[in-house]
């Protein structure tokens, strides 16, 4: 990745701060995205990358019809973009029945809407290229159902939907897209996940606070993408979820009713 310009949604903490870090260390330019420009700026600052080498580039992924202006942005400070490491996001926590209907729009308009809309703007520019990689952070939620998470499931979901589709469409032009599947790694994402009324759950989770650290995740994913891997699972046990989802769905089931949603 040296000198290669990589785009991280989602910098300003947790596994977008964690792969901040990694790609500066493999030699990549980059460009720090998300709502908190302080945030950002305090992770520029820990890369020790020259000025030149980094573009911190604030805004909120739920304003699309901004973010060709951002691409343009980008273009016009780098001249090109290799990366995109699309890892903003939010989670919840809350029932199907107490749930405010509200908040899954919100869930769908960051997650999902948002995700795609900067992909789309990014497109023409690799497509013209022929060279790009698309690295979108999922979850093993993204792979199974888990209570208290239906609209943060569904919008994992719908990602896996979306860029399989799209890697098909865009192999032949050269084009890579990976899909990363992370289980808990311990970042601060319970803190910022939407209760059931759109507020925010404002506590740790256990298995979060135990979970691996952003910096083993980051370089995983990087080794991952090295290798133009099509999905990637990053995590401890808790990944073997998916495989239990895949061919003994039945036993994982059980499992999932058997837990509480916290």
């Amino acid at each position: 990745m040296n000198q290669k310009v990589a785009w991280i949604t989602g910098a300003s903490s947790g596994i977008g701060e964690a792969l901040a870090l990694e790609l500066a260390r493999r030699g990549a330019k980059l460009v720090l995205s998300a709502r908190r420009e302080d945030e950002l700026r305090r992770v520029a600052n820990a890369t020790n990358l020259p000025p030149s080498h980094v573009l911190v580039l604030p805004f909120d992924m739920t304003d699309e019809a901004r973010l060709p202006g951002h691409v343009q942005t980008v273009l016009d400070h780098f001249g090109q973009i290799d990366y995109v490491f699309q890892n903003a996001g939010i989670t919840q926590r809350g029932t199907v029945a107490e749930t405010k209907f509200e908040v899954y729009r919100q869930l769908m308009e960051i997650n999902f809407f948002g995700v795609g809309a900067l992909t789309k703007a990014v497109l023409p520019h690799m497509l013209s290229r022929k060279s790009g990689h698309y690295v979108v952070t999922s979850s093993v939620a993204g792979k199974l159902g888990t209570k208290q998470r239906s609209g943060y499931c569904a919008s994992k979901h719908a990602l896996h939907g979306f860029f399989d589709a799209l890697r098909a469409e865009i192999h032949e032009a050269g084009l890579h897209v990976t899909m990363v599947c992370p289980g808990y790694i311990k970042t601060p994402i319970s803190l910022n996940a939407l209760n059931a009324n759109g507020q925010k759950h404002a506590r740790m989770d256990q298995n979060q606070a135990i979970g691996m650290d952003p910096a083993e995740c980051a370089r995983q994913i990087c080794n991952a993408v090295a290798r133009h891997c099509e999905e990637v699972y990053v995590g401890g046990f808790e990944t073997m979820g998916i495989y239990l989802k895949r061919f003994f769905p039945g036993i994982l089931s059980r499992i999932l009713r058997s837990r509480s949603g916290e």
